[in-house]
């Protein structure tokens, strides 16, 4: 063994059991589904599973249903993740900030709440509010506005302001955060020069939590790639597939048509999905200066 290989092996020694946890209990399902993608298992009616290749990821590119999930996917992320948690969160931080301590207290309490709550708990209140009996409809009687099935009319933005309204809190601590390392001397010295609010928010705030917007946003969006429960729980992906993301379409394939090679394959795809957007915001944040 080499002096420079003598000097290095104490340092990995300690992480040796971790690096076997991790080959144990990540890379090795994560290997295995990878070899199930590329056959035909089933999950009832068939004796064993034989390799059929990229057949699994033909037949999805070539399915209607799956391209209309990752559309879906797509909205979902877009309108619940990047528009909506990430553009409240740092609206609620901004007003914070400057509320008084009761407020602040009041407000990050109700909503972290929405956070802590299980999905599926979430799940059942989203839908009591959207249902054609429930709580919004109410409030649109009173107020003599015109009331409709939301889940059945606009199921995938339902689904989305749920989303909003349970993951909202992570953005907003991310941002609080991130607001209270800005030196106070700078904005009040923009506000001393004339600067409006919109003018110190864009030339200054931003700028200076770009890598919070970054990171936030990166982690807000794998999240909402792989939200499965709040969706099942209010519309089961229904009516005719106008709320059925990839995550639910993955088990639709998997555990109802009990088709699980074809299921993995969809899965690895949404992987791949994941990994794409994780690539361009840790390029974002590699380029900044």
């Amino acid at each position: 063994m080499s002096d420079g290989a003598r000097r290095l092996l104490p340092r990995f020694l300690p992480l040796t059991p971790a690096l076997a946890l991790l080959l144990l209990f990540l890379a090795g399902p994560i290997a295995y589904c990878v070899l199930i993608a590329f056959t035909d298992l089933q999950l009832t009616g068939q004796a064993e599973e034989s390799f059929v290749g990229l057949e699994n990821f033909r037949r999805a590119f070539g399915d209607e249903d799956f391209l209309n999930a990752v559309w879906l996917t797509m909205v979902f992320t877009v309108l619940s993740s990047l528009v909506g948690q990430n553009t409240l969160g740092l609206a609620l931080a901004s007003l914070m900030r400057r509320a008084s301590k009761p407020v602040r207290t009041l407000t990050g309490g109700i909503v972290v709440t929405a956070w802590v709550l299980p999905e599926v708990v979430a799940g059942f209140l989203l839908y009591a509010f959207f249902r054609r009996e429930g709580t919004l409809n109410a409030v649109l009687d009173l107020l003599h506005l015109p009331s409709q099935n939301w889940l059945y009319t606009l199921p995938i933005l339902a689904v989305s302001f749920a989303n909003v309204w349970r993951g909202t809190a992570f953005s907003m601590l991310v941002y609080s955060a991130a607001l209270n390392e800005i030196p106070k001397e700078i904005t009040e010295a923009a506000e001393v020069d004339g600067a409006g609010g919109w003018r110190r928010m864009w030339h200054i705030t931003l700028p200076m939590i770009r890598r919070s917007i970054g990171t936030n946003l990166m982690l807000n969006t794998l999240q909402t790639l792989s939200v499965f429960g709040l969706i099942w729980v209010m519309t089961r992906g229904g009516p005719g597939g106008k709320s059925q993301t990839l995550p639910l379409f993955m088990y639709e394939q998997a555990f109802q048509n009990s088709l699980i090679g074809y299921g993995t394959a969809v899965a690895l795809l949404l992987l791949l999905v994941g990994s794409l957007f994780s690539l361009v915001y840790l390029r974002l944040l590699r380029t900044e200066v």
